[in-house]
């Protein structure tokens, strides 16, 4: 006797007393907690905030300079914000120039070599302390002896890292470029079995680099791969992939990395900013000639855990996404996915009561 029937059965009525269940915490918010008691479909985010939080905590600290490079370009971004704010106020950053200033001790003291998060750090705090003047704070005025024992000047022709006016010349690229760009770009499955230069994509990984991202603090990494034997192992890992995942050229695993963050509300932020990031990488290939395609990274516990295993992730990094990439098959189709219209995307002034 097959058991497909009994099994349909108690699938349909553990669905149905779900569905009650949802209803009634719908209904009384404070039951949600309770009803992900009985899940484990949030256990692998709780933990990884967690974990990220605690790595965090333990390096700025003093265990590495992890935690101190994060807090250092958050710092730093913030330090910028003030500086542009009209009218420039007398005295502000109060309740964390001092940490700012730890931070970039620390990197003085254990890194060797002055990158570019230290000298854009050091020449921000330099404006920083040029724009809140002496006598008016003798917090400010203690870190202000601090930092001028560590600074260096920067020669005549160092390139400025501080609050400067924008460009203004008109760009040669007009809205109409970027919509033939972004008609053009299509999710391309299928792909030419030629190398993709490493030159390409590096290039387009310095484009994606400019995209903006929370208090500049840029918490993710493109895993690139292309070599085939490791593609084979990764790229049948997400969902909806077999068929045509054999002749990937090029694999790229998004990686977010919650140890930037010290608080649980900016758990969300690593999809923001590699997403944001992943787009331009997409065009950034695509006017070269690459083409790509972006695959989708549900939360599928055995399939985290199957790729953390393969990637050696940390507990905090999570998959946001993968992309395959290549120079199309000109024989290739590609899905026509009609968008939706500018009245369904778009609304103007709506509120509430609108």
């Amino acid at each position: 006797m097959s058991l497909t029937p009994l099994k349909n059965l108690v699938r349909a009525l553990l669905t149905r007393i779900d569905s009650v269940a949802l209803r009634v915490c719908e209904r009384f918010p404070y039951l949600s907690n309770l009803y992900y008691c009985f899940s484990r479909d949030f256990e692998k985010e709780h933990h990884a905030v967690i974990v990220g939080r605690s790595r965090y905590y333990q390096s700025v600290r003093g265990a590495s300079d992890l935690g101190h490079r994060y807090r250092l370009r958050r710092n730093t971004h913030r330090l910028e914000k003030g500086l542009i704010s009209r009218p420039l106020r007398d005295v502000f950053a109060r309740d964390y120039v001092g940490e700012t200033i730890a931070s970039f001790e620390y990197l003085y003291s254990n890194v060797k070599e002055r990158d570019d998060l230290y000298l854009w750090s050091e020449s921000v705090l330099r404006s920083y302390f040029t724009a809140v003047k002496p006598d008016i704070d003798k917090g400010i005025d203690e870190l202000r002896g601090r930092f001028a024992k560590i600074a260096v000047e920067p020669s005549c022709d160092a390139e400025p890292r501080a609050p400067y006016l924008r460009d203004q010349a008109p760009l040669r690229t007009t809205v109409d470029d970027l919509l033939e760009l972004a008609k053009r770009r299509r999710s391309v499955r299928w792909y030419e079995p030629r190398q993709v230069p490493r030159e390409a994509i590096d290039q387009a990984v310095v484009v994606a680099g400019y995209s903006p991202s929370a208090c500049n603090r840029q918490p993710f990494e493109f895993r690139v791969f292309d070599d085939p034997a490791l593609i084979a192992q990764l790229a049948d890992v997400p969902m909806g992939t077999r068929g045509f995942s054999h002749q990937f050229p090029v694999f790229i695993v998004i990686v977010g990395k919650l140890h930037a963050y010290p608080f649980a509300r900016d758990r969300h932020v690593i999809y923001i900013d590699a997403s944001l990031a992943a787009m331009a990488l997409e065009y950034a290939l695509e006017v070269q000639g690459i083409a790509t395609c972006s695959i989708n990274w549900p939360d599928v516990r055995s399939r985290e855990v199957a790729m953390a295993k393969l990637l050696g992730l940390k507990p905090d990094e999570r998959v946001v996404m993968c992309i395959s990439a290549g120079y199309p098959d000109t024989q290739g189709l590609v899905p026509y996915s009609q968008k939706k219209p500018l009245d369904e995307l778009r609304s103007y002034n709506r509120m509430a009561n609108g």
